[in-house]
């Protein structure tokens, strides 16, 4: 059973045995690329081990702001999702890939169920730096290509208007 550790950026393993849960850790894992380089609340976020059980997905938000020329911009930190390899012996998750998201809080993700495609949403709109400009990275969901090792591969963004409000959750169903 894998677990993501929210405010520790940590991805855990525990065992079952007997359906149940052994309560040690039987393996950590860190979800951020630079863990040593925390600019701001960094959270990991939702867990996906891939349809045929060979890697495991998580993400990893950060939403902090600091003042620039009178208005809250984005502080820093690691929007992304964290690819590992499941050792299928142990099962022990290996860190293999980190890849951006271009756009900032990725709260949940999903994987389609044939897996070959996994979207991220992005729950809100949040002011960036741009040189001496500020513009904004609206709400929105990410979308990656997931390779036959697993590796995400870019595809594109969709913007979403979300207003004032939250986009909260997303999901994918097969039809």
């Amino acid at each position: 059973m894998y677990v993501s550790i929210e405010t520790q950026n940590k991805m855990y393993m525990y065992r079952m045995e007997n359906g149940r849960i052994v309560p040690e850790i039987a393996y950590r894992a860190e979800t951020l690329a630079e863990p040593n380089n925390i600019r701001a609340r960094q959270a990991a976020s939702t867990v996906h081990v891939h349809p045929n059980g060979r890697f495991l997905y998580g993400a990893n938000r950060a939403e902090a702001t600091v003042e620039f020329q009178g208005q809250q911009v984005f502080k820093g930190g690691e929007n992304s999702i964290v690819v590992y390899a499941i050792d299928q012996n142990t099962g022990e998750p290996k860190p293999i890939q980190h890849i951006e998201t271009r756009k900032i809080h990725p709260r949940t993700f999903h994987i389609d169920p044939s897996g070959r495609v996994l979207v991220a949403q992005h729950n809100l709109p949040v002011n960036v730096r741009d040189g001496d400009a500020v513009k904004t990275v609206p709400a929105g969901m990410s979308v990656f290509r997931i390779g036959d090792d697993g590796r995400l591969t870019f595809a594109r963004t969709y913007d979403i208007d979300v207003g004032n409000k939250t986009m909260f959750w997303m999901g994918m169903v097969p039809l």
